[in-house]
């Protein structure tokens, strides 16, 4: 049986491209899969071994991606992000950027590719068939960065061929070049807690990153782990930083109607058979305590638990499910603070 109904959602391995590529970045911002339908009782009891592995598999990948919520943090990102794209758009200099930062797994890097992701589609509807434009470029800050690391970063975004012993001026030319021709408006900078400016290195990789932002007229946007704690605003360096960009801090959920609303959310997206729809609201509170009201470790163990009623034969998520799901330390350990 070749149903599209489940067929299509079997990705290959293409699909798994990196967002600091243009064709991860680009696939990414521009995938909108259709809703999956499950199968009426009798159709999915009817189907073969092979469809069935087939059908399986492709509801697997549904909870691997499952749905982005578009929680009160997203959603300040994301129109903080677009105002900032609008009133920079014919500034000068000292344009304006966004930092955003919190502990691991509280929805940051979530929250800034959805940002990207808006700023991306809006400029493919202005301007369609313009192919050649670049509206968002994402990188992120490697370990121990020097500033030709970062640049050849940005190159290999942009997928610009590094030669060698290259040096910086030229790597960064390039990009400079390209990214003015592509009308880039939106530049992710993601890792920035990986930037040390206590050090030599942290310095220069600071200067490229200004360098940058002078060059190429968009609107840089910045995500690390605790970067006031890490010292991202510290000394001169910092003090510019801290003139030029406001933070919005990502946070650990409270047990609130939010947190119960993104659970209901998670649990409508669902793809079992067998689930009661409302169970999972109902575990709220235990929900809250498992992942501390970390939206990442929700996330985690709801797909996880999912995943794992479909292997299992079960085809719901009950408390038993969930507490067979590991999850991360962050979520667990009560010492792993936030700013």
């Amino acid at each position: 049986m070749d149903d599209p109904r489940w067929q299509d959602r079997v990705r290959d391995e293409e699909w798994h491209l990196q967002l600091t590529t243009r064709e991860g970045w680009q696939q990414f911002a521009e995938d909108e899969p259709a809703d999956f339908i499950l199968l009426g009782d009798r159709e999915w009891k009817e189907l073969s071994d092979a469809d069935r592995d087939a059908y399986d598999e492709a509801r697997i990948d549904v909870h691997a991606r499952l749905i982005v919520v578009a929680t009160s943090a997203v959603r300040r990102i994301v129109t903080a992000g677009r105002r900032l794209t609008l009133l920079n758009r014919h500034a000068i200099s000292a344009r304006r950027g966004l930092i955003v930062s919190g502990a691991a797994g509280t929805g940051k890097t979530t929250s800034i590719t959805q940002l990207g992701k808006t700023i991306h589609l809006l400029d493919r509807n202005r301007h369609p068939g313009q192919h050649h434009r670049i509206p968002v470029v994402y990188v992120t800050v490697p370990p121990a960065a020097t500033a030709r690391m970062l640049a050849v970063e940005f190159a290999r975004f942009l997928a610009l061929p590094v030669i060698g012993k290259q040096n910086i001026t030229d790597v960064t030319e390039a990009v400079c070049g390209v990214l003015l021709d592509a009308r880039t408006s939106l530049v992710i900078v993601d890792e920035i807690h990986n930037l040390n400016l206590a050090t030599r290195l942290g310095a220069e990789v600071s200067d490229q990153l200004k360098y940058f932002s002078e060059r190429i007229p968009a609107t840089f946007c910045y995500s690390g782990i605790n970067v006031r704690r890490e010292g991202l605003f510290a000394g001169t360096r910092g003090q510019q930083i801290a003139g030029r960009f406001s933070l919005i801090p990502t946070l650990r959920f409270p047990h609130d109607d939010e947190w119960t609303a993104v659970i209901a959310t998670l649990e409508d997206a669902l793809r079992l058979h067998h689930h009661t729809p409302g169970t999972l609201v109902d575990l709220d509170h235990y929900l809250h305590q498992r992942t501390k009201g970390m939206i990442g470790s929700l996330s985690h163990l709801i797909r996880g638990a999912a995943i794992e009623a479909i292997l299992d034969g079960s085809e719901k998520i009950t408390k038993l499910t969930l507490d067979q799901i590991d999850l991360d330390l962050a979520a667990e350990d009560d010492d792993m603070g936030e700013e």
